[in-house]
C-alpha cells in the first residue's frame, strides 16, 4: 500500500476518528434549527462563481487564513476598531477577497433562521461549494462552529505561512495546527486554481538573496517569461499572475507538475520539492488517478477545518460577520 493507499477510506470513517473535543461538531448539526441551511449556501455559491470563477480560490483562501489563527472561528471576518487592529488588517491578509461574498450568504441565513448559523461555519461550506463548482471534489463538512470573540493583527503575523517560507516553516506552522507533512502538500494543491500579484514572489525573480539575482529553484525559462510578461518590475501590484498557468480554472493535478518542473510561482511552492518525503507525495500524486488527489484533499481539508474549533458555549453566534456582537 503506497502513501496515499488508503483511499479507499471513506470520509465519514475519518470522521470517526475525531477527538471527543471536537466531536462536538457533527454532520447536519444545523438540520432542526435551519434545514435549509447547507442548501442556501449551495445555491448562493452555485450561482455566483461561475460568473466569478476566480473568487473560488479566494474563497478557500480565506478558510485557510481564518483556521491558522486562533483555530476555524471566522476570526478573518472581523473589522478593526479605533482600541483593536483585527486579523483582516494584517499583511498577510490585505490581498484577501470573498468578505463581501461571505456577508452576503449570512444575510440570507439570518432572514431565515436569525441568530442561528455561525460566520465560522459558513467560511466552512462556503470553501467546500466553492471547491466543487470548479471542479473539484465534495465532502461532507461536520458543522456546529461557533465565532470567536477575539481578532489580533499581531496573530495573523505570526501563524500563517507566508508565500516566502521555506520547508522548515511550513513544516513548523502546519504542525503547530496539528497538520502533516501530506497535509501541507494536499493544501497546497489548492493553488491549482487562483491568482497572485508580483510582490509575492518577485524576490525570486529580481533580487532573491539580497544581490540582484534570480531563484536558482525556479525554473529560469519561466522567471526569463515571467519578467518579460507579467512582472516587469518587482513592485507591480497591479498585474493579475495565474498560480497555475494552464489550468488555472480547473481543480486538478497540473500545479502539481509544475512544482516538479520548478515552475512553482511561490518559494513555498519550490520548497515542496526541498524534502525528499513531500516531493514523494507530488510524484506519487501526480502519477495516479485524479480520484486519488480528490479524496485526499478532501480529508485534509476536512481536517483542517476542525483546527481550534469552538463549540457548545464558547464564543458566540455573530449577528453581522465583520463585528463582534455587543
Amino acid at each position: 500500500m503506497g502513501r496515499f493507499g488508503y483511499v479507499g477510506i471513506m470520509v465519514l470513517g475519518f470522521l470517526g476518528l475525531i477527538s471527543s473535543g471536537e466531536a462536538q461538531l457533527k454532520l447536519n448539526y444545523y438540520a432542526t434549527s435551519c434545514p435549509k441551511a447547507e442548501e442556501i449556501v449551495l445555491d448562493y455559491v452555485n450561482k455566483h462563481i461561475p460568473n466569478a470563477p476566480s473568487l473560488a480560490a479566494a474563497l478557500i483562501r480565506l478558510h485557510f487564513h481564518d483556521c491558522f489563527v486562533r483555530g476555524c472561528d471566522a476570526s478573518i471576518l472581523v473589522n478593526s476598531t479605533s482600541s483593536n487592529r483585527a486579523e483582516k488588517s494584517a499583511a498577510p491578509n490585505l490581498t484577501l477577497r470573498g468578505f463581501d461574498f461571505i456577508d452576503r450568504v449570512k444575510s440570507l441565513l439570518e432572514a431565515k433562521c436569525p441568530g442561528v448559523v455561525s460566520c465560522a461555519d459558513i467560511i466552512a461550506l462556503v470553501a467546500r461549494d466553492a471547491v466543487v463548482v470548479t471542479g473539484g471534489p465534495s465532502w461532507s463538512v461536520p458543522t456546529g462552529r461557533r465565532d470567536g470573540i477575539v481578532s489580533k493583527a499581531s496573530e495573523a503575523l505570526t501563524n500563517i505561512p507566508p508565500p516566502t517560507s521555506n520547508f522548515s516553516t511550513l513544516q513548523t506552522l502546519f504542525g503547530n495546527k496539528g497538520l502533516d507533512l501530506k497535509d501541507l502538500v494536499l493544501l497546497s494543491g489548492a493553488h491549482t486554481i487562483g491568482v497572485s500579484h508580483c510582490p509575492s514572489f518577485s524576490n525570486r525573480l529580481y533580487n532573491f538573496t539580497g544581490k540582484g539575482d534570480e531563484d536558482p529553484s525556479l525554473d529560469h525559462a519561466y522567471a526569463t517569461n515571467l519578467k518579460a510578461r507579467k512582472c516587469k518590475t518587482p513592485t507591480d501590484n497591479t498585474t493579475i499572475v495565474l498560480m497555475d498557468p494552464g489550468s488555472s480554472r480547473t481543480f486538478d493535478l497540473h500545479y502539481y507538475e509544475l512544482v516538479l518542473k520548478r515552475r512553482g510561482l511561490f518559494q513555498s511552492d519550490a520548497a515542496l520539492t526541498t524534502s525528499s518525503t513531500t516531493k514523494a507525495y507530488i510524484t506519487e500524486l501526480v502519477n495516479g488517478p485524479l480520484q486519488t488527489f480528490f479524496d485526499e484533499f478532501a480529508q485534509s481539508m476536512i481536517k483542517m477545518g476542525q483546527v481550534g474549533v469552538k463549540t457548545g458555549s464558547a464564543g458566540e453566534i455573530r449577528k453581522q460577520c465583520a463585528v463582534i456582537n455587543s
